[in-house]
Order: C-alpha cells, then sequence, then structure tokens
C-alpha cells in the first residue's frame, strides 16, 4: 500500500543535479556553465578546477553531484559521462541599500541564482 514511484524526469541515460541559492549573478554564473558544456565530466573538473571565477568552486561541486547521482542512483558508467546540458536560473534579489549625497539613496542589489547540470552517458566510439 506504499506511494508510487515519480517517473523519472530524465532519460535512462541522464541523471541531473540542481544547486539553489548561489550568491553571484546569473550572467556570471553563466559564463562558467559555458565553460563545461559539451565537454567530457573528467575534462569539465578539471577546467573549473583551475578557473579563476570565484563561484567556479560552487559549480564543480554540483557537476559532482551530478556524477554521484549518475554512478550510484542510475547505474551510469562515470568515463563516458560527458556534461549534456548546464542551465542557469534567477533567484531571489536582497535589496540593499546606502545613502548617498543630497538626501539621495543609491540602491544595492544582492541577486542570487541557481545551476542545474544534467550528466548523459555516451558510448565509446571505437
Amino acid at each position: 500500500m506504499g506511494k508510487e514511484n515519480n517517473p523519472r524526469r530524465v532519460a535512462e541515460n541522464e541523471a541531473f543535479a540542481k544547486t539553489k541559492m548561489l550568491r553571484t549573478s546569473p550572467q556570471k554564473l553563466n559564463l562558467v556553465a559555458q565553460l563545461i558544456r559539451g565537454k567530457k565530466v573528467d575534462r569539465a573538473l578539471a577546467d573549473l578546477t583551475f578557473s579563476h571565477k570565484r563561484i567556479a568552486g560552487d559549480v564543480k561541486k554540483c557537476l559532482q553531484s551530478a556524477i554521484a547521482n549518475a554512478e550510484n542512483n542510475h547505474g551510469l558508467d562515470v568515463d563516458n559521462l560527458i556534461v549534456a546540458e548546464a542551465w542557469v536560473g534567477k533567484n531571489l534579489v536582497m535589496k540593499r541599500g546606502r545613502p548617498r549625497a543630497r538626501g539621495r539613496y543609491g540602491k544595492i542589489m544582492k541577486p542570487f541564482s541557481e545551476i542545474t547540470i544534467k550528466v548523459r552517458q555516451v558510448e565509446e566510439q571505437a
């Protein structure tokens, strides 16, 4: 009398991971996401490790989570995984401010964003 399993949201040869509330703008996060799209996961991890962008460490953690999901939850081979998709979304924006000259008020927007990384197992080309 248990609950039925939810249908998979991705194909049988795919897995994904999502990280929310990353403290950077979606525009900056998308630059790092472009860096890894379509690459093999070991190459993508190396690129993120040596990237000078501050947010690259959090993106690397999300990619490692997607790889672990693929291996442990779906039984995919880690050596044949590629980053199929990596997309970025907006999250909340904290509004802060600072008093300025002549009675004015300067807005300071502190945006948050989220990233979803989907990995796919591809067949070895001989």
